[in-house]
């Protein structure tokens, strides 16, 4: 366009063409999120609109056939879990282990990512082949093997504990107990997610300066100084988010616990959220009582999230 051009075009007219390219910039972004969204809404808004609903309702056998409408029961279901002992006994069991297993996750996972740091070119790849291996074994192939491995008549592990002096394992039953149980179940859930923890690790490792830890090496600070000043600052957000994901999915924890209870016992006693809702909801042909769980484990989850959140934007205030 020539100078000539430009003089002749109204000042209006440009001002409207920039504000209107303004305008499109800003709302780009939530246009591209638009598909995103619908997809998640169709997906999970569904489902939990169908729970909420089912959780005012009495739903059994003959509702989930068709032969019978769903009476509105109110807040019955509700009150019938909160005034179940047993039903809370399995929160704090789940609590517990969850607790538990991502904790222990987080720093086997860590201590992973700082070897990796500092072992050789082929020693890194070869455990990283080994992690991912380990992290891509499906989930029912992992949970039979190690049920294998701990098996009190055939199993790898009492065989070589039985190998130590004083120490008779001789058809120790692993599954048969539940504090012994859940020591198995935990070994499995910790196998399976090191390796998530351990790439999400290393590659936030991988972000933090060099320059700064050789200058602080050079100062006389040690390795845990410089692990604790100037490595976990840089890397906590990475750290919390992981921590975080890992606490939401023993929370979540069924498969295993299921193929081990097939493997043992099916008691109660050996139950952890996601199968003692199972059992209560869709085997028990308790769907009502069964959706009033299943939304205080969402509500439950929900709550760890906005927690992790609020201290995020905690931090960018202070920032």
């Amino acid at each position: 366009m020539t100078t000539s051009t430009l003089q002749r075009t109204p000042r209006a007219t440009i001002n409207r063409t920039a504000d209107q390219n303004r305008r499109r910039k800003r709302f780009a972004p939530y246009m591209l999120l638009i598909p995103a969204i619908a997809i998640l809404l169709f997906g999970l808004g569904y489902p939990v609109i169908w729970q909420i609903v089912t959780s005012f309702q009495k739903y059994g056998a003959l509702q989930q056939l068709g032969g019978q409408a769903a009476p509105f029961v109110g807040f019955d279901n509700y009150i019938a879990v909160a005034t179940n002992p047993e039903f809370w006994g399995v929160v704090v069991r789940s609590l517990v282990f969850c607790i538990a297993t991502a904790f222990i996750t987080l720093a086997i996972g860590m201590l992973f990512a700082l070897l990796m740091t500092v072992i050789g070119k082929a020693a890194r790849l070869t455990l990283q082949i080994g992690l991912l291996l380990a992290w891509a074994m499906p989930v029912v192939a992992a949970t039979t093997v190690w049920i294998w491995l701990f098996d009190r008549r055939r199993g790898a592990i009492n065989y070589l504990l039985d190998m130590i002096p004083g120490v008779n394992m001789n058809r120790f039953d692993w599954i048969g107990t539940p504090s012994t149980f859940f020591i198995v179940a935990s070994v499995i859930v910790i196998w399976m997610s090191v390796p998530f923890v351990a790439f999400s690790a290393y590659a936030a490792l991988t972000q933090v300066s060099e320059e700064v830890l050789e200058a602080a090496a050079l100062d006389g600070a040690s390795g845990w100084k410089r692990f604790t000043n100037i490595i976990f600052p840089t890397i906590r957000p990475v750290v919390s988010i992981v921590l975080l994901l890992q606490l939401i999915w023993d929370l979540r924890v069924f498969t295993q616990i299921t193929l081990l209870q097939d493997a043992g016992s099916k008691g109660s006693d050996f139950d952890l959220l996601g199968t003692y809702i199972y059992k209560s909801g869709v085997a028990g042909l308790d769907f009502g009582q069964g959706s009033a769980m299943a939304l205080f484990v969402l509500a439950l989850t929900i709550a760890l999230s906005w927690f992790y959140i609020r201290s995020l934007l905690k931090e960018d205030k202070q920032s």
